[in-house]
């Protein structure tokens, strides 16, 4: 796994499996999470036996399945209840269930006199980003903050509209663009250049009340949890659906389950499927909400338990954003995902810069998924 001393959620689920299983021991295997896709393909490559790999997300789990690195889990899977867990696999299995969440700042909106966000359309979202921009120069607060991520466009165009990223034709990606993109040209949210070489983070833009709205994953709630009781930031912050295309629909977002599959070459394999019992099922989920991390096992024991933290917002919106309608894959999936990722960034990348037009750089998108990914 990445980042072991700054990820609590492995410390929780290691300390809990082995109070459970006093026989089995753990050996952390830890990997700085910026190299961690280059570093795991190569140890995979080269015949590691490290026995339990964790999967950050769907593009790199394409790329183990289809090099069929991981032991199948089927038997393990049919055991687990696949009505509390989503994205269950033949090769791996989920021990958390992030998905997008629109962070407000109650303050900001009160000041502002702007209304909850309890149920905004996107454009909504533009017009009440509006309302919450003020200030200038550095002094500065933008009614909301668009992280540099290409799923923070093309992910909720794709998961709002159930439409895949396999197929070349993007022509429904435009309007989120232009959202995006006028926003950016109101100066209501940070331009992404800057973002982008600034190297903004959106915990720290939120934390500082450098904007009133963050449309980003549930990992945010832990962090906001720590800082708070250490003091380290007094934003006064809830959670809210995600903006929707249209009013009055059911809640859509899009989000991801971060994993666990066997190594084809562990030598522990029994232990292994063990603790992917473990992880993905209740016990698993209790460690990982305690301390904010949103499993993937979900209950209304778990929901109840993850409110009772410390910290957390009380309020209906907050507890209606928790329990979105549908969740669906926040970018490509399935053997072809990290090719797809590649091209799919380099043109959102053009087209927040102003140096493609919203039409090239989707057409351009089309071109190159037949050319170089599908071979068309």
């Amino acid at each position: 796994m990445w980042n072991y001393a700054q990820t609590p959620e492995f410390k929780a689920l290691f300390d809990a499996f082995h109070k459970a299983n006093p026989d089995i021991t753990i050996q952390p295997v830890d990997i700085l999470a910026a190299n961690y896709e280059d570093k795991v393909t190569t140890m995979l490559a080269g015949g590691d036996t490290t026995d339990i790999i964790t999967v950050k997300n769907l593009t790199d789990f394409g790329g183990y399945a289809q090099k069929k690195q991981f032991v199948p889990v089927n038997d393990l899977v049919k055991a687990l209840p696949s009505d509390k867990i989503p994205a269950l696999d033949e090769y791996a299995v989920p021990y958390r269930q992030d998905f997008s969440v629109l962070f407000y700042n109650k303050q900001l909106f009160k000041d502002a006199g702007v209304a909850d966000p309890a149920a905004l359309t996107w454009d909504e979202f533009a017009a009440d980003a509006k309302k919450l921009t003020t200030g200038d120069g550095a002094s500065k607060v933008y009614g909301a903050y668009i992280h540099t991520w290409n799923s923070m466009v093309q992910g909720y165009a794709s998961a709002q509209q159930d439409k895949s990223f396999d197929k070349p034709d993007y022509s429904w990606m435009k309007n989120q663009y232009n959202l995006t993109l006028g926003m950016q040209k109101d100066g209501t949210i940070l331009d992404w250049g800057t973002a982008k070489s600034q190297q903004a983070q959106y915990k720290t833009v939120f934390e500082t009340g450098q904007a009133a709205m963050v449309p980003m994953g549930t990992w945010l709630i832990s962090p906001l949890l720590a800082d708070t009781a250490a003091g380290t930031t007094k934003v006064d912050w809830g959670i809210a659906p995600i903006p929707q295309i249209k009013s009055g629909s059911k809640v859509t977002t899009m989000g991801g389950p971060t994993g666990f599959g066997i190594n084809k070459n562990s030598k522990n394999q029994d232990a292994a499927k063990k603790f992917l019992s473990f992880a993905a099922g209740p016990d698993g989920a209790k460690a990982v909400a305690s301390i904010g991390i949103v499993p993937a096992y979900h209950s209304d024991e778990i929901t109840k338990a993850y409110f009772a933290l410390k910290g957390m917002p009380q309020d209906e919106i907050s507890k209606k954003a928790f329990t979105p309608d549908t969740i669906r894959p926040d970018g490509p999936t399935g053997t072809l995902a990290a090719q797809l990722q590649s091209v799919l960034d380099q043109e959102h990348q053009l087209i927040m810069t102003g140096s493609k037009s919203v039409d090239d750089g989707i057409a351009e998108m089309a071109s190159r998924v037949k050319s170089e990914v599908l071979n068309q």
